[in-house]
């Protein structure tokens, strides 16, 4: 049985990908078993994959014998495509008549672009669909044994971006330290310092718990815990670089629960 053969046995129907359309896809936060079937559809059906660097090569293999893969990676500080390169690719790619899939990590409309590639698409007549995908900030920290929420913790969680925090044009670091409510970044390692300071100087406690997970969901994952005036000093000691998820508030304390929770339960089942 060939792969979409499988497919339509577990989905009942697969979408099929028509000539000249696009998909934009969330591959998750890194490891192949975070994939949604809708996006190894896309990965059974392709002739072009436009791929971020952040997709892990076992991801790449689903890919139909005779599909392309195109790198369209962006990494802070290295030679990268632009955002318009790419959507023009998309469109460029799409009036060949190609079924494109355009496969982000994470999910394609959490800080990535997605909702920007979506608008060129629709504006210049080309037919898409949007896969999500799971979202690192939350899987990543659910697996490092971090919920996102729990009550008597929080009510609300804030997912922002660090990219832009040194600038006239990011966040207002204050306000969000004024909900007092736990706060998920993305991208943030490079501006972390004057992140951490500004939520600091906003009302937040420097002893706030606070958490990096790096290349969450892969084999070279690393958790490492701090407060919230030490971890952006405590993650360049230990040499930490992206791709990594940082959380800050109370629920980075429930790891450590778990984690001691769960270590009992494999000492009594030995």
């Amino acid at each position: 049985m060939t792969p979409l053969d499988h497919l339509h046995r577990l989905m009942g129907r697969v979408a099929v990908f028509e000539p000249g359309h696009v998909w934009l896809a969330g591959a998750g936060p890194g490891d192949p078993a975070h994939l949604t079937l809708d996006c190894v559809a896309g990965l059974a059906q392709a002739d072009v994959v436009v791929h971020d660097a952040l997709v892990d090569r076992r991801t790449l293999d689903m890919c139909r014998n005779g599909a392309r893969l195109e790198f369209a990676g962006k990494r802070g500080g290295k030679p990268s495509a632009t955002q318009a390169d790419i959507t023009n690719r998309l469109v460029e790619l799409a009036r060949q008549d190609l079924r494109v899939l355009r496969l982000k990590g994470g999910d394609p409309f959490m800080f990535g672009r997605g909702g920007e590639e979506a608008l060129t698409l629709a504006a210049q007549g080309i037919p898409y669909r949007v896969i999500p995908g799971v979202t690192s900030g939350l899987a990543g920290l659910a697996l490092a044994s971090i919920p996102a929420t729990i009550r008597g913790v929080n009510q609300a969680v804030i997912l922002a971006t660090g990219h832009g925090a040194d600038t006239q044009e990011g966040l207002d670091w204050k306000a969000i330290a004024a909900t007092r409510q736990p706060i998920i970044l993305y991208m943030a390692m490079k501006t972390l310092d004057r992140i951490t300071a500004a939520l600091i100087e906003g009302g937040l406690a420097p002893d706030t718990p606070a958490a990096i997970v790096v290349s969450a969901t892969l084999p070279e994952e690393r958790v490492l815990v701090s407060t919230l005036s030490r971890i952006a000093s405590d993650a360049e000691a230990a040499a930490l670089d992206p791709p990594a998820i940082v959380a800050i508030g109370g629920i980075v304390t429930v790891r450590e629960q778990l984690t001691a929770l769960s270590n009992r339960v494999l000492e009594m089942s030995q």
